[in-house]
């Protein structure tokens, strides 16, 4: 992937991964507009020379009033980025639970197969282009307290090779970023063994510029998440993982 003159939309860029990745394809030299819902995180983006585009992944609505802003503004547009997430702890113990499964699966998922059937037409009628969806290593090994976060994610994983296999033949192209736990939105303050931010962005380009492109950009950091049921260490990974269930309100492990 030629990182130097794309128009890349990311979506649900105004935090963490998402705006690093945005701020790297643009020193990289493309075009890029970043979406969102934060306003006051779109007007620093603004600030920053970014185009900005107001929208809810969860209404289907916003969804096509910003694709239509963005077309409108970039008709070149070849890259969409699909960032939105939510994560959040769920005890299944508790059937109220159930109001955050809810909102993971609507985000996560449901709000990424908006943006792609958003997209989709006008990439395809382009005859070139990419969709990059971003799953996690959770979607591989999951965390068991964050339940519908790892179903959420490994339902996109899914997602984007039945994509794939759709698009092939049109030109538009499918790539799946998996992170691991990566040091931002917190994270930094709950796993001492998040990766730096930068130095994850860092890898991530690095990846995408290859010739060919990977199916999968997987850091190293991430490469035990993404193979351990081929590896043979899923059970331990999992047990070891379930130690955390100790987050949750009230339980001790």
């Amino acid at each position: 992937m030629d990182l130097s003159n794309r128009t890349v939309l990311v979506v649900g860029g105004t935090s963490g991964i998402g705006r690093e990745l945005a701020r790297r394809f643009a020193a990289a030299g493309s075009t890029v507009a970043v979406g969102g819902r934060n306003t006051e995180a779109l007007s620093e983006l603004a600030g920053e020379g970014f185009g900005t585009i107001s929208i809810d992944v969860t209404d289907s609505a916003s969804v096509t009033s910003a694709r239509d802003a963005v077309l409108a503004r970039y008709p070149q547009l070849d890259t969409v980025v699909t960032m939105p997430g939510v994560m959040l702890l769920e005890d299944l113990r508790d059937p109220a639970h159930f109001e955050a499964a809810e909102r993971t699966i609507e985000t996560n998922l449901v709000g990424t197969i908006r943006v792609i059937d958003a997209f989709t037409p006008h990439l395809v009628r382009r005859g070139t282009g990419t969709f990059i969806t971003v799953t996690s290593g959770i979607a591989f090994l999951p965390f068991p307290p964050m339940p519908t976060y790892a179903a959420s994610k490994a339902a996109v994983h899914a997602y984007s090779e039945a994509l794939r296999a759709q698009l092939d033949g049109t030109g538009v192209g499918v790539v799946e970023l998996v992170p691991p736990a990566v040091a931002t939105a917190g994270q930094e303050e709950v796993n001492p063994h998040a990766l730096p931010l930068d130095g994850f962005a860092t890898e991530v380009m690095h990846l995408l510029s290859a010739d060919p492109t990977p199916r999968e950009v997987v850091v190293k950091a991430a490469l035990v998440h993404r193979w351990a049921e081929r590896d043979g260490t899923y059970d331990d990974l999992v047990a070891q993982r379930s130690r955390a269930l100790g987050m949750l309100p009230g339980r001790e492990g």
